[in-house]
């Protein structure tokens, strides 16, 4: 399993510790990932995830994964998030055609 957010595409960073001689190691800045569990109003389930913190504010931010999920750029999607954004935009024609 990478280190990437599915929904923002945040990864691994590298750089440098740098000690108090002034000496330069190299390290990771890993992303604060965390598995959570979001309901889709669309779709009517819930949806597990692996996503940032960051990611996590900002959806909640937006109202709502659904939201987030259309606006967000297609090239910072994971190929999950990809087909569950198929999936509402596929849920969200269906609503009016139905009304």
């Amino acid at each position: 399993m990478s280190r990437r957010c599915e929904l923002t595409g945040k990864a691994v960073m590298s750089g440098n510790n740098v000690s108090h001689a002034n000496r330069k190691t190299r390290r990771r800045f890993l992303p604060n990932l965390c598995q959570v569990t979001l309901i889709s109003d669309a779709l009517g389930r819930q949806v597990s995830l692996r996503i940032s913190a960051h990611a996590l504010r900002s959806v909640e931010h937006n109202g709502g994964l659904d939201t987030f999920i259309l606006k967000a750029r297609k090239t910072d999607l994971s190929t999950r998030a990809l087909k569950l954004r198929t999936d509402i935009e596929k849920a969200k024609a269906a609503v009016p055609a139905a009304a």
